[in-house]
């Protein structure tokens, strides 16, 4: 593809992917602060950003992470999936907790980590699941004892999960030293537990010296001793009320009923608790009520919403001026504001208890922010019901986020200040505008992507023009027409032919050649097609299956499967004879260009298997196991090459000197190490998430969840470099056709890298490219997903090195060896500190060094990075042949029509 050229583009539309419904979001909550000389716990540092939970309807769970740095107050892609957590087949997600897994380790101003985290959920049956983050599997499960579970909350301190069971009891499990065990049962009561909340935490009275331990003795109670202590739960019931239950005792301490209609139970859906011990509820009529927990008597009660109120949030307080605001919404797809007011007190010495209150709740604003029923809400940072006396305080000069999602599919994340902060500078996160209320602001609907890992499920064989969609337990294949007429256009234009039927048209473009149902145990997560369309593999997180295409009569596609294949993988496993095999599951495939050789990278052990389906055999066969990606640090010689553990490490780029010297390869004994852990190094829980074929079917690349990437010659069979760790997960990873030799990555704040793996060295060329990237591009609201190259461009006078990159909403051509002026037509040498290498920053403008156009360096780089954006929603992108491009769309249209009406209520003389 180059400048000045038209791209023939199969517009498909046909493909019918489904994506799933959000049901649960969740933020990983803060640590308390401690009770020890402290009578407040202010925090004015900046937060990083926290993990983003989303489980959805089908079962699986995306953890999302931050793009921005430490440093950043504002990214503009928000949060992007960077590991997805493959839920049994058959299965939802209803309830999602976060819990710290050791409290004691992180201080009260930190955000835990990855690993300091224990993820919870619960589908709607009586098992309650316990997620490994690391390894993407179930750790443990637990029964309720109750029957189904329909709601789940931890405590403030993390120490106990209270289940709200079917039978009408509360379970409490014990989550104390990483252990998940029931504790105790609550009394029960004649209704299901819809939803539950925490009552705020006691802290330990400090003041007064324990009467039985002296000296020693009495600073050793005290460390022994917790902080904090849970008095009292409040829940939700199906029966028309809200019960609060006493912790010591297990009793139930009140009952508030709410309102009926024509005789029916209200559901009590949602519910929440203020750090001044007052009670928030959201019931079936649509009604929201505040309650007075020490009394339990209703305080407030609006009719907010027209339809069931199945979610609400607190958002956290940032200053003693600002308060508090609540966040509810639900089936009639509204989401409703709820402010704290002051209130001028009463002279008259007579006024009743209602008109003493110095400040009351109103409702303040609504906005529709989904097309239909919210399902989920979830704020950050995170609000804890701490007393007055420790209420926790965030800074002023960045808004909060607040996240929503419901059944069409998109997670809606909007800036949530409040009026009151605009007395000082409030930065918007998202980017989206200066203004940063939740009444004015703009929000940003993150794109839903078809396969796991914010990849795409759908993949394409060239030569046999097969487009394969995975679902969750099966795929399809289209067979796509090659076109009659070349498509007519513009210079700098693609022009596009939708190949979508016309009614009655005989010839629609496509045809569908296969249907295939699999039995799975969990989700699918990875497939692939080769490019001659003779091989399909897919595989779940625990098994692999591998089909051999055959062609009928009446061409429709005939799978026949290996049944050998997982035998086969399970053979180059260490210690195979063993009873305790690993999964053969897998995270990603690909082919090679040649369709001779399969590369996969099992799911849960992290190795690399190059696999040869062309031995003349009648079964393929393994012709090597790597393990670079299962190594917790990479030894080259006296340098360790760490991956990033959590995504506020990030690890600068060494010098170019130090690069090469990095990149050397390394060598069988040095690279592999055996499953005991010698030589001092141990095994990591990684998931490669990424891999990518040279054209020549020479290099391989492939990228894992913490950054690291590893190129391996496929012709000697051989590791041959790993790169530096770069700062933000890689999406896109593809070498270029023109130059096989040429890697091209792309993160997930939409910035490249260029590097050149014969060579084991970043490219001159490309360094001023790369650092200066119009924000027109960096800026873009959807990450990057993909990149793709024409395979044989047109000859106009010289080769050029043009790649089309593509997000969920734009295309951008980009020519990688643009000239950027500004330099002389030199390399300008810089000085390097120490072993450090930064790149270097856009030179300044100089002037008569303009092009004949009028603009510097900055307009000559918006001019190379061509955006269109008038195909939406994109879930793949890739050429088909020379000048011949695919682009696969699902409209929302199309998607939100398989789904039941949306709540709509009419009203009476309404046009």
């Amino acid at each position: 593809m180059v400048e000045g050229t038209t791209l023939s583009v199969h517009r498909c539309r046909f493909v019918d992917y489904q994506p799933s419904a959000v049901t649960a979001l969740a933020f990983p909550p803060l640590p308390l602060p401690s009770v020890k000389g402290k009578k407040k716990a202010a925090s004015r540092k900046r937060l990083r950003f926290g993990t983003l939970a989303i489980g959805r309807a089908n079962g699986n769970i995306e953890l999302c992470e931050w793009t921005g740095h430490e440093h950043q107050s504002s990214a503009p892609q928000a949060w992007v999936v960077k590991k997805t957590l493959s839920g049994p087949y058959m299965s939802k997600v209803d309830s999602l907790a976060f819990t710290i897994k050791y409290p004691d380790q992180i201080a009260a101003d930190e955000v835990p980590s990855w690993s300091n985290l224990r993820l919870f959920s619960a589908g709607g049956g009586s098992e309650l699941a316990e997620w490994d983050i690391e390894r993407g599997t179930i750790r443990r499960t637990i029964s309720s004892q109750g029957g189904s579970i329909w709601s789940a909350s931890a405590n403030p301190a993390s120490t106990l999960l209270a289940l709200g069971c079917e039978d009408g009891s509360v379970r409490i499990l014990s989550l104390e030293y990483d252990t998940l065990t029931h504790l105790r049962r609550l009394d029960r009561v004649k209704s299901r537990i819809l939803s539950l909340a925490w009552g705020p935490p006691v802290p330990r009275d400090t003041s007064k010296p324990s009467s039985t331990s002296h000296g020693n003795d009495e600073e050793s109670s005290d460390e022994e001793e917790d902080d904090w202590t849970d008095s009292w739960l409040v829940a939700g019931c199906s029966d028309s009320s809200l019960r609060k239950w006493d912790i010591a005792s297990g009793r139930v301490l009140d009952r508030m009923g709410t309102d009926k209609q024509r005789g029916e139970r209200t559901l009590v859906w949602t519910v929440g608790v203020l750090g001044d011990g007052m009670i928030v509820s959201g019931d079936s009529l649509g009604t929201v009520k505040f309650w007075d927990s020490r009394t339990c008597t209703q305080i407030q009660s609006f009719q907010a919403h027209n339809a069931d109120v199945l979610c609400l949030t607190i958002s956290p307080v940032r200053s003693q001026h600002e308060g508090t605001a609540i966040y509810t919404s639900g089936v009639d797809q509204k989401v409703v504001q709820f402010t704290l007011v002051k209130t001028s007190q009463s002279s008259n010495a007579q006024s009743s208890l209602l008109s003493r209150a110095t400040s009351r709740w109103v409702q303040s604003t609504s906005r529709r922010l989904h097309s239909h029923d919210v399902r989920a809400l979830a704020i950050w940072p995170p609000y804890t019901p701490l007393p007055p006396s420790h209420k926790r305080q965030f800074p002023l000069d960045v808004a909060p986020l607040l996240a929503s999602g419901g059944l069409d599919m998109n997670v809606v994340i909007a800036p949530a200040a409040l009026p009151a902060s605009t007395m000082t500078k409030v930065v918007n996160p998202l980017g989206t505008s200066t203004i940063s209320t939740f009444e004015d602001a703009y929000h940003r609907r993150l794109a839903y992507s078809s396969g796991s890992f914010n990849g795409s499920a759908l993949h394409l064989a060239k030569g046999a023009r097969l487009l394969l969609c995975m679902r969750d337990s099966g795929i399809s294949i289209w067979k796509i027409s090659r076109k009659q007429k070349p498509s007519l256009g513009v210079e700098d234009m693609i022009t596009t032919e939708d190949p979508t039927p016309q009614s009655g048209a005989p010839d629609r473009g496509w045809d569908r050649v296969l249907d295939m149902a699999l039995n799975v145990t969990s989700n699918l997560v990875a497939s692939a097609i080769s490019d001659d369309g003779k091989w399909v593999t897919v595989s779940d997180w625990y098994e692999t299956k591998l089909f051999c295409l055959e062609q009928l009569a009446n061409g429709d596609l005939k799978p026949k499967r290996i049944r050998d294949f997982t035998a086969i993988i399970q053979s180059s496993f260490p210690n195979a004879k063993s009873n305790q095999l690993p999964s053969t599951g897998a995270s990603s495939f690909i082919f090679t260009p040649d369709s001779t050789k399969l590369v996969m990278a099992t799911a849960m052990s992290g190795y690399i298997l190059v696999i040869d389906l062309n031995t003349g055999e009648p079964k393929p066969r393994v012709l090597r196991r790597f393990e670079q990606h299962r190594m917790q640090n990479i030894v080259i010689g006296n340098r360790v090459v760490k991956g990033r553990k959590g995504p506020d490490q990030d690890v600068e780029m060494q010098d170019a000197d130090v690069e090469e010297k990095v990149a050397e390869g390394v060598s069988d004994n040095e690279s592999e190490v055996s499953d005991d852990g010698e030589n001092g190094n141990k095994q990591a829980s990684v998931t490669v998430t990424r891999m990518a074929v040279s054209p020549d079917g020479q290099w391989l690349a492939t990228s894992d969840d913490r950054s690291r990437t590893h190129v391996f010659n496929l012709d000697s069979i051989q590791h041959h470099c790993v790169l530096p760790t770069f700062p933000q997960p890689i999406h896109a990873l593809s070498f270029e056709p023109s130059s096989p030799s040429t890697l091209i990555l792309a993160l997930a704040n939409n910035t490249l890298q260029i590097y050149d793996v014969e060579s084991r060295q970043f490219p001159t060329w490309s360094r001023h490219l790369l650092s200066a990237l119009p924000p027109r591009f960096t800026q873009l609201h959807d990450p990057v997903l993909g990149v793709t190259f024409d395979p044989e461009p047109p000859a106009t006078g010289g080769t050029k090195k043009m790649a089309l990159f593509w997000g969920a909403t734009w295309l951008c051509k980009v020519q990688l060896d643009a000239a950027v002026w500004g330099y002389g037509g030199f390399d300008k040498k810089r000085r390097r500190d120490g072993k450090k290498y930064y790149l270097p920053p856009p030179p300044p403008q100089i002037h008569g060094s303009e092009d004949s156009r009028g603009g510097g360096q900055q307009e000559r780089q918006t001019r190379n990075f061509k955006l269109i954006t008038h195909y939406r929603p994109i879930l793949f992108v890739d050429f088909i042949a020379a000048g011949e491009l695919v682009i696969v769309e699902r409209p929302l249209v199309d998607v939100l029509s398989k789904l039941p009406p949306a709540f709509f209520k009419p009203k009476y003389g309404a046009s």
